[in-house]
């Protein structure tokens, strides 16, 4: 019966987001207070196997990768005004969506291999990618995990010109209808432009210029940008995702190696011609275009050497994983009985 239930608390465990643990943990310590100290030691080891990175609370499993996800940021706090604004709970992805992930959607999908060429290395962020590309991976990832589709998109290919676009309806759309871009039930999306400046930006206080510990000028080993001279040689520039050091809220490469697509429109429209923001700078930016006061855009079917795109996520919630254990408690008192 021990082993039974060890078994099911590392599996809950495998698939909790971080901020469910402490919650867990104290329902697994009241269901066990009556237990022999070995099972109190068990229950401890598991949660340490957790919090030594053995178990990732934030690591979503899609089969041919995984992405890795931030812990929750909180919706309690925010900017007074401005870019930032996100007043529910989310994740960012640590990392920018790198070739080898894009190219398994490409080929799970269907589509064609890109027809532009990937420079130096399957992880490298994901360049050469249009906001429809970017749109249809994470609808993928949210189809692919019974989850759906964030974005109202028809496709026939991933080239340039060949998708349409539809705005969700008030009673389908995220954000209590206000976000006509995303399906309100959808798990995986490209972060809205507040969701990313708060991401990248916001230290529980205010918003920084930069996304450093301390709001200082990264240096080029930090992250990938120009400061008299390329931090990466040729031929592309351009480094492996994650290769910069940890920012403000857990991100990699926020700031700079490449601009990353925003889900929100650069003005409020909407449409298959609207502008679509992009953020963070790239490996040709110097400092200033790093800043959280710069802002991009561009049609949605532009593909650059220097625009890539990361994915964000909605935490799981603790509810089932509580609930089991409740189950558990149950059925070791009427054994007792």
């Amino acid at each position: 019966m021990i082993l039974r239930i060890i078994t099911l608390i590392l599996l809950m465990l495998k698939t909790m987001k971080s901020t469910c643990v402490g919650r867990f943990v104290r329902v697994l310590m009241c269901v066990f207070k009556k237990e022999e100290n070995t099972m109190k030691k068990m229950i401890m080891i598991l949660v340490a196997l957790l919090s030594s990175g053995i178990v990732n609370a934030n690591t979503v499993d899609f089969g041919a990768f995984s992405l890795d996800f931030t812990d929750t940021l909180s919706g309690a706090s925010n900017p007074a005004s401005g870019y930032g604004v996100v007043n529910y709970d989310y994740q960012m992805g640590v990392h920018e969506i790198t070739q080898s992930q894009f190219d398994a959607f490409r080929s799970d999908a269907g589509f064609a291999a890109n027809t532009y060429t990937y420079t130096n290395g399957v992880n490298r962020p994901a360049n050469q990618t249009s906001w429809f590309e970017a749109a249809q991976f994470v609808n993928w990832l949210n189809t692919s995990q019974g989850h759906q589709a964030a974005y109202d998109i028809t496709s026939v290919s991933l080239d340039v010109y060949g998708h349409t676009f539809n705005a969700w309806g008030a009673a389908d759309a995220a954000n209590g209808g206000t976000n006509l871009y995303r399906h309100k039930d959808a798990v995986f999306f490209m972060p809205s432009e507040d969701e990313w400046v708060k991401a990248a930006y916001w230290n529980g206080t205010n918003l920084q210029t930069y996304a450093t510990v301390g709001d200082t000028v990264p240096t080029q080993a930090q992250s990938n940008y120009y400061d008299g001279g390329y931090a990466v040689g040729s031929p592309d520039n351009l480094w492996d995702a994650g290769s910069g050091v940890a920012e403000l809220n857990g991100t990699h490469d926020m700031l700079g190696n490449v601009w990353e697509w925003m889900e929100s429109p650069y003005s409020p429209t909407y449409g298959d011609h609207a502008l679509r923001s992009y953020r963070g700078g790239a490996f040709y930016s110097n400092s200033y275009y790093l800043g959280s006061l710069t802002r991009i855009d561009y049609t949605s079917w532009f593909e650059n050497s220097s625009i890539g795109f990361r994915v964000a996520s909605v935490p799981e919630p603790c509810t089932i994983s509580l609930l089991a254990i409740g189950g558990v408690s149950a059925i070791r008192r009427r054994r007792k009985l």
